[in-house]
């Protein structure tokens, strides 16, 4: 036993091939013993208090391999990893839930991308949960359409070469170089449609800051300065929120986001890059589970 517990701890800072070699055993043996007690330790995990829910992709590897986290976010754990990201997921997770004392129907709030799959899969396996948008995806898609901009309008600009993160910082992030380099565009004189992006993406980002009660009138305004703007990006960016504006106004009553699944995905990318990838998705999984699972691993192995 006092070996299991060191190893189990063991592969929370190294590779499993590493902490193989150091203990001198082979890694085959070594992911039998991490698949015996995580495995056991989620058999014994009780979910029936788990009410909001945080969903998000990461890669499992090089491609368009994926497996769909779903966090707690109140107790800020993973609850489940699925292979994939469409809807079925979802379904996956709901099954799941089941097994350890949890009920879908007391799934009230889900924060998410907004991924088709992902909105498929709750509205048809968590009828109860009202969905919020999480918010920074939704500012990204803001960021990428400026940015878009910027390197349309680079072709007939070329002193717009070399600033991509001159519209993507907010000012107060942006280095004194940076904030010298912003000047040189005039923002309130110069015609670059960058510029005005940029305005738009600003006053955007200060929905966030709105009373509950204002928040939806300042959207609207937003939008039609945003689809008047004669900008392509810009346009295509705002109808895409207008059409998603349930789920981001959402934020306003729920509060919730996915920063803490954006923390537990910086943690499992690294192991994975320490790692240099990992053979299947139960690898993969397994390791996540150890990592951002906040398992019961004292338990004794059946």
């Amino acid at each position: 036993m006092l070996f299991e517990a060191f190893l189990l701890q063991l592969v929370k800072v190294m590779p499993v091939l590493a902490a193989a070699r150091l203990v001198g055993e082979h890694d085959t043996l070594v992911w039998r013993i991490l698949h015996h007690y995580v495995d056991s330790a989620r058999s014994q995990s009780d979910h029936s208090s788990v009410t909001q829910v945080g969903i998000d992709e990461t890669a499992a590897r090089r491609g368009q391999d994926y497996v769909s986290l779903f966090v707690d976010l109140q107790q800020r754990k993973v609850l489940f990893v699925a292979p994939g990201k469409d809807a079925a997921t979802v379904a996956a997770f709901a099954q799941d839930l089941q097994t350890h004392q949890g009920d879908p129907l007391s799934i009230t709030e889900v924060s998410a991308d907004m991924s088709k799959a992902y909105i498929k899969g709750v509205a048809a396996h968590l009828p109860e949960a009202s969905l919020t948008f999480d918010k920074f995806h939704v500012v990204s898609l803001v960021n990428d359409a400026v940015d878009e901009v910027r390197r349309l309008e680079r072709k007939l600009h070329p002193e717009l070469s070399g600033t991509r993160y001159l519209w993507l910082k907010n000012p107060a992030n942006l280095t004194a170089h940076q904030e010298l380099l912003l000047h040189t565009f005039d923002l309130t004189r110069c015609h670059l449609k960058t510029t005005r992006a940029y305005q738009i993406r600003l006053v955007f980002q200060d929905l966030y800051s709105q009373p509950p009660d204002q928040a939806e009138y300042f959207l609207k305004r937003w939008y039609f300065w945003a689809t008047h703007s004669r900008i392509q990006p810009i346009i295509d960016v705002a109808k895409t929120i207008r059409a998603h504006q349930d789920g981001i106004l959402r934020w306003f009553t729920s509060g919730i986001n996915n920063g803490i699944l954006e923390g537990i995905n910086s943690l499992v990318q690294a192991a994975k890059a320490k790692a240099r990838g990992y053979r299947s998705n139960r690898n993969f999984a397994t390791i996540i589970y150890l990592i951002a699972g906040k398992l019961d691993l004292s338990c004794q192995p059946t």
